[in-house]
């Protein structure tokens, strides 16, 4: 302990004894002066480079010191920069120090001068200012020939938006000097008598080949100039991120945002430089918007990135801090296969790319049929996964997908993975819907069967044909098959008696479906049911009956058909439950002017169908298409007889209820001293006379002798919805004696005649000898 004391003494004392020395020592160097000045230049960076010694400084030795500067131009009392600049010297230390000037150099001299400053703390006795140095000149640009036309600054590279100055300088014998920025001339200012300088605020990016500046004299037509290389700004990377694969590299990616690259090697596009702080390594990036890391096999969990984008005029840097787990994206899964494929079901089986049991996929499988998802399921997994696909339709064709994701930090899905595959045929699953109708003939029975399509989710396989199976009721053991394309929806069966129950199934390659069964008892079109007029709506027709009573009803059939010339019905029908006593049948195909015949079945325990009701209506009733043909006779002075053929149901398109007669005279033409008298007459005829097809209409007596009388009658259709259409209208002209007389024939048109909503139009002649003329006026339209 003792010696230590006088250890520590004895530093001490010597640590007192340099101090003295040292202060003594830089006493007798006092004061210390910039020596050595030194100035070059760099035209392209406009930047002056300084460099000095002290003089006089202590060796091994260093101090805290300032030196003001100062910058002038063109003459040395045109001061235009001063500053300070501070740093720590040494002893034979070189000191370096740059300035950029605004001004291209080659624009104009300048000048620099120095002084020093000792300005350190732990020696303030020391203090002390230097004198000036003299002023250094520097000329970047030798003197001119007289007709020399110079623009400066030359291969400038500045970032869009920037301040740029130039100038242009010019020999003696120039005096008209104009410039221009691209097409747009310049007024500049006057440096000295040779020299214009240009002040150029916020240059614009023109093109990458660079922007034009040039000069002209006008008298001498002397030209001269400089391209701007003007760069886009670099932008700072966008969407910076890092993920894995397979944790063995990690890809990061970002928008590197615009390419600051230019023509002529001005400046090439921006590269990229990616750091790791935690690791301390760094990589440059080959490609603009990638850049891989390796991973290292101790697994680092924690990655602290920063990625630089860099070009000759700054840089710009993001960063990103994660955890590698939490930025996985997995590979798509492989070895996807389907299994055990059968009718109704498949299991599905993958993989995935193990990292390990410390790490977890979550996989989403979706099963797609007919271009949409059918099912879907969420399956967490080590390495292996498997599902199974349930309540699929035979005979159908399927595509799985599967994609997979991190379980425990979600990052990004993996590629989808597809697999197609197909479930084999199954028997049909349902009976085909089957109905028919029943007729005799001679002492055969003709039974037209009917029968649906089955839907896809039920014939689970392509049907190859329909078996019919008749049985005798009367005779059990006489059963016959009969069997028809898969393509058919129906058959012609022609059976020596009424009294068969009829089975019929659909048949693919994997068996056949449940049997559809009905049995026939008699003719059904002979079954006697009152028939009912039913009016069609926009929504169908309403069909009701009523409910048959016991409790062998099973339900009923609604079947239809359009009544047509043709033998051909494509009858449909419809199937209805037990207690129900009304139904609206609604079907596309139905058409306005067409009728339609309903029949209603009830169906007992025994698949008996029981004719209950009959009903026909049209969709829409549609004004007759023509007129009855009306045919006059028995013509004398007080009578005549019309008379027409029944009407035709064949184009019938609305219900005839009966007949319009109408009859209206035209003035006589009566000598001087007789009295006119009018007649005019309608009748409607009605459902009584739709057989008799015969009207007498009886006239006046005549009182005018000599006299002609003309009358005009025509015949409509009086149907459901009004009368019928434009009538054809005769004409027929009587006299009071019968002789020769100039037949004067002229035709117009009179005044229209309204009934009940029926729109008539009249015609008229002169008539010799009470001839019958026909006159058919107007055309045929519906009435709505």
């Amino acid at each position: 302990m003792a010696s230590f004391s006088v250890l520590q003494a004895t530093l001490l004392l010597a640590l007192l004894s340099l101090s003295t020395y040292q202060t003594e020592v830089l006493a007798k160097f006092h004061p210390l002066a910039p020596a050595s000045l030194r100035i070059s230049f760099n035209s392209a960076l406009q930047r002056l480079y300084l460099q000095w010694t002290v003089q006089n400084f202590p060796h091994h030795q260093e101090l805290k010191m300032i030196f003001p500067i100062e910058i002038s131009r063109i003459r040395t009392s045109n001061i235009i920069w001063v500053g300070n600049y501070s740093t720590t010297v040494k002893w034979n230390h070189v000191i370096h120090w740059g300035w950029e000037s605004e001004l291209p150099l080659e624009c104009a001299t300048h000048f620099v001068r120095i002084k020093s400053i000792v300005d350190d703390a732990r020696f303030p006795e020391l203090s002390s200012r230097s004198e000036w140095s003299s002023w250094n000149e520097v000329r970047a640009q030798n003197p001119l020939e007289p007709n020399a036309l110079l623009v400066f600054p030359k291969k400038k590279l500045v970032e869009e938006g920037a301040n740029v100055t130039i100038c242009s300088i010019f020999g003696s014998n120039l005096k008209d000097i104009f410039c221009k920025l691209e097409d747009e001339q310049i007024h500049g200012e006057q440096l000295d008598s040779h020299t214009l300088t240009f002040q150029l605020s916020n240059v614009p990016f023109i093109r990458i080949q660079g922007t034009n500046f040039y000069c002209i004299d006008n008298s001498t037509d002397i030209h001269n100039g400089t391209v701007l290389s003007v760069s886009k700004v670099l932008e700072e990377p966008k969407n910076f991120s890092c993920e894995t694969r397979d944790f063995k590299t990690l890809s990061c990616t970002w928008n590197p945002g615009v390419d600051t690259g230019l023509a002529w090697s001005m400046q090439p596009s921006q590269t990229y430089i990616l750091f790791e702080s935690f690791s301390g390594e760094k990589k440059y990036c080959e490609h603009e918007k990638l850049c891989n890391w390796k991973i290292s096999q101790e697994l680092q969990e924690t990655y602290n990135f920063t990625l630089v984008a860099k070009n000759l005029l700054r840089n710009r840097s993001v960063n990103s801090l994660f955890n590698l787990t939490h930025r996985v994206h997995p590979l798509a899964p492989y070895n996807v296969k389907l299994e055990n494929i059968e009718a109704t079901q498949a299991r599905l089986t993958w993989k995935v790319l193990s990292h390990g049991n410390r790490y977890s996929f979550l996989c989403q499988v979706e099963l797609e049929g007919e271009e949409k998802v059918i099912q879907q399921s969420n399956v967490s997994i080590k390495e292996n996964g498997e599902v199974v696909f349930n309540e699929l339709v035979p005979d159908t064709e399927y595509k799985a997908r599967i994609r997979c994701a991190g379980a425990d930090h979600f990052w990004k899905w993996s590629e989808w993975k597809h697999q197609k595959f197909s479930t084999p045929q199954a028997a049909p699953s349902e009976a085909p819907a089957v109905w028919g109708t029943v007729r005799t003939q001679n002492s055969s029975c003709i039974v037209n069967l009917f029968w649906k399509p089955l839907s896809k989710r039920h014939t689970n396989g392509k049907i190859l044909n329909y078996n019919v199976i008749t049985e005798s009721l009367d005779k059990p053991v006489r059963v016959t098959l009969h069997s028809t394309s898969g393509l058919a929806n129906g058959m012609k069966l022609t059976l020596d008696q009424c009294a068969y129950q009829i089975n019929v199934t659909a048949n693919n390659s994997a068996g056949q479906s449940p049997a559809s069964i009905i049995v026939i008892s008699g003719d059904s079109e002979k079954e006697g049911a009152e028939e009912e007029i039913i009016q069609g709506t926009k929504d169908g027709f309403f069909v009701s009956w009523k409910l048959l009573s016991g409790d062998n009803i099973i339900g009923y059939v609604v079947d239809w058909c359009a009544r047509l010339q043709d033998q051909f019905c494509d009858l449909q029908w419809k199937n209805i439950g037990p207690n129900t006593t009304s139904t609206v049948i609604s079907s596309d195909a139905f058409r306005p002017g067409i009728q339609y015949d309903f029949r209603v079945y009830g169906i007992s325990t025994e698949r008996v169908a029981s004719l209950i009701g009959k009903k026909t209506g049209y969709y829409q009733e549609l004004a007759p298409s023509m007129n009855p043909k009306v045919a006059m006779t028995n013509l004398n002075s007080h009578s005549f007889t019309l008379s027409w053929t029944n009407y035709s149901t064949d184009n019938q398109s609305g219900f005839i209820q009966g007949y319009y007669v109408y009859l209206k005279s035209k003035d006589r033409q009566c000598p001087p001293g007789f009295e006119k008298v009018e007649t005019s007459e309608r009748t409607r005829l009605g459902q009584k006379l739709l057989k008799k097809s015969c009207y007498v209409p009886t006239f006046l007596d005549l009182k005018c002798p000599y006299c002609e009388f003309c009358y005009f009658y025509s015949v409509l259709f009086w149907w459901g919805w009004g009368d019928g259409t434009k009538a054809l209208y005769k004409l027929k002209c009587l006299t009071t004696e019968l002789y020769s007389q100039p037949c004067n024939l002229f035709l117009s048109l009179f005044r229209v005649l309204t009934i009940t909503g029926r729109v008539v139009c009249f015609a008229s002649a002169w008539i010799t000898n009470c001839s019958l003329y026909i006159v058919h006026c107007g055309h045929v339209v519906p009435f709505l």
